[in-house]
């Protein structure tokens, strides 16, 4: 499957490169867009020296490494969310006549590559706060650790955010609120939000083992709210059974559909 993917991106990234400076203009701006987010955490900083308890270091640090996991997985799957303009235009059933799964193609369908911009963006911030940082070398195998369960978990999200469409096939807009809107939330420290909240983001919808719970870890803290310190090692389980629950998803999503007919 691995392969199968990486041929069909392959594809679409020589196609995209045909057009050098058009590739080129399109990463440049992908990377300037997400700088604005970087831009904002700068801001707030120039009128304050914490935020949630976090000094500008430690917040970078939380925010590159949830960028980084998130930019990767949009890159890769993030087209995922497109599949509700298939259904409804009729060329899913092109996709599951093919002997390749239907995920890797819709996932590799116009593959954008030119948002190597926004991933190069996020490895920068992160790799700048934890040098800076000073972090123990006995905690930073966490790092790549933590950046790959994000990875995998935004994959989910977006694995469910597809199948959901299945069923809501007029509204993408309502599933985007699960995978752009979890990449906003996990920017910024946990404990600047109510605790209920942080809560629901830990046991219901899991975006706490993304960068906040193993990044308590690499950090050396504790977490503000209680949430014992156990969860800080969760993260690659909680993962685990997400990517479980998002591929039952897919598949009693494929299992029902009914072709347009068209």
């Amino acid at each position: 499957m691995v392969r199968t993917y990486l041929l069909l991106a392959w594809t679409w990234t020589r196609a995209a490169a045909a057009y050098r400076v058009s590739f080129a203009l399109m990463a440049v701006f992908s990377l300037l867009v997400s700088a604005m987010d970087l831009a904002v955490i700068l801001v707030i900083f120039a009128n304050t020296t914490s935020l949630g308890g976090f000094s500008r270091e430690e917040v970078l640090f939380l925010y590159g490494a949830s960028s980084l996991a998130f930019t990767l997985a949009d890159t890769f799957f993030s087209n995922l969310d497109r599949i509700s303009q298939h259904i409804k235009a009729g060329t899913l059933d092109t996709f599951l006549i093919r002997p390749v799964p239907a995920w890797i193609q819709i996932a590799t369908d116009r593959f954008v590559p030119s948002r190597v911009g926004r991933i190069l963006q996020a490895a920068v911030v992160l790799g700048y706060a934890v040098s800076v940082l000073g972090l123990p070398a006995g905690r930073l195998w966490m790092v790549p650790v933590m950046v790959l369960t994000g990875l995998v978990i935004f994959a989910a999200l977006w694995t469910l955010a597809g199948a959901l469409q299945f069923v809501l096939t007029d509204a993408p807009e309502v599933v985007n609120a699960f995978t752009y809107g979890s990449n906003q939330l996990t920017q910024y420290p946990f404990s600047i939000y109510a605790r209920d909240l942080v809560r629901g983001l830990t046991y219901v919808l899991p975006l706490a083992f993304i960068n906040w719970q193993p990044g308590l870890y690499v950090l050396g803290r504790h977490d503000p709210l209680g949430t014992p310190d156990l969860m800080w090692l969760a993260g690659p389980a909680v993962a685990l059974i997400l990517v479980l629950l998002a591929g039952l998803a897919w598949r009693q999503g494929i299992r029902h559909y009914r072709s347009t007919g068209s």
